[in-house]
């Protein structure tokens, strides 16, 4: 039996909502070896295919069109292990208990809102995240692995927790959904993958029982038979030689001095559009973008109307997410002596500020 809680700091319920997806794959039909697959994807689009959840991963399954035993992506081992969220989330906020954490477990249980490393093969219960529900106490036992799973197909993912309010908040809800001082998983974990085009995604899509050991010679490839979920294979093996996935990214930083309406005529002219952030989760893609930036802010599609003292974007969506900076972003703008255009900072938290239309910025494109 599941119990739930609204939980306004992890839902995007404001307007509608499109999913975003930032990458077109493209699957490549000829068989070569991981680094061959690496140099040919880095030649002709952006990088070996990267995946930054579910939505991603159903379009990386659309873009096969052949049958396929396994299929390059751009994951591949190293001796460094990192903590991540199960959804994705960057890692501004740990919570650790006094000692933790400590090497040899990966995946994070809460007690008492204090978080401690346990190993993943435990069984606790466990919290999910749901867009509409909010918080889902299961309460159910099972592994990190299947927990996972299960809010992955039955809601959204496991719980994140992002700040210091959040933390108090979900504590809150676990002692009222069951015997204070209990353990349950959150979707905290460290492994030592790395995307090839050095993203910092956490998604994971392992085949049950992948992976079972890991070096920096184990790559990541799909298996269709396996509905597109992961396993590793040696990258140095000459027996190992399989079609692939490339991505092209849909985003693309501008490292041109530009004013705003200049910006925009570039983007229209060159790809599609000034970038629209409609969500978190294209708030994430741009705060990763932006760090290839050679301004102090980069121009978003955030456009203020003068006449009707509100802000809008250039696609013709209205402004539902919002991401301002303290003070930024009111209706009543000076529009003297010039109009007001949006730009994300490019360092800091990446909040969004107003400046003047005439400044000279880096910009962000989309491709689709």
């Amino acid at each position: 039996m599941a119990q739930t809680l609204y939980f306004p700091l992890l839902l995007i319920a404001l307007c509608s909502i499109s999913e975003c997806v930032q990458r077109q794959y493209h699957f490549i039909n000829e068989n070569k070896n991981w680094t061959e697959a690496q140099s040919y994807c880095r030649e002709k689009y952006t990088d070996l295919a990267t995946v930054d959840n579910m939505n991603d991963m159903i379009q990386l399954n659309k873009s096969v069109d052949a049958n396929y035993r396994a299929a390059w992506i751009g994951l591949q081992g190293t001796n460094v292990y990192k903590w991540h969220w199960s959804s994705g989330d960057p890692v501004f906020f740990l919570n650790w208990a006094s000692g933790q954490p400590y090497s040899g477990d990966n995946c994070a249980v809460m007690t008492n809102g204090k978080w401690f490393v346990g190993a993943c093969t435990a069984t606790w219960t466990f919290i999910c995240y749901n867009m509409s529900r909010g918080l889902v106490f299961v309460n159910q036992t099972m592994n990190w692995r299947d927990a996972q799973s299960y809010c992955r197909q039955n809601h959204i993912d496991l719980v994140s927790v992002r700040n210091q309010n959040e933390n108090q908040q979900l504590e809150k809800f676990i002692n009222d959904s069951q015997t204070s001082g209990s353990s349950v998983w959150i979707g905290l974990f460290s492994d030592p993958w790395q995307w090839s085009d050095q993203s910092n995604s956490s998604f994971r899509y392992w085949k049950t029982g992948q992976p079972i050991s890991q070096t920096n010679e184990h790559r990541a490839a799909v298996e269709q038979f396996s509905q597109g979920q992961w396993s590793i294979y040696m990258s140095n093996n000459t027996n190992n030689q399989f079609p692939f996935i490339c991505h092209e990214d849909k985003l693309i930083v501008i490292q041109q001095n530009l004013s705003w309406s200049e910006a925009l005529r570039y983007c229209r002219q060159h790809h599609v559009d000034l970038v629209s952030v409609q969500s978190v989760e294209m708030q994430y893609k741009v705060m990763i973008m932006v760090k290839l930036a050679s301004t102090e802010a980069v121009w978003l599609g955030l456009r203020h109307s003068c006449a009707l003292g509100i802000w809008f974007w250039v696609s013709g969506q209205t402004v539902c997410y919002q991401n301002w900076a303290p003070g930024n972003g009111t209706s009543e703008e000076d529009c003297e002596p010039t109009v007001r255009s949006g730009a994300v900072q490019s360092g800091g938290n990446q909040t969004w500020i107003s400046r003047p239309e005439t400044d000279q910025l880096n910009f962000i494109c989309r491709n689709y």
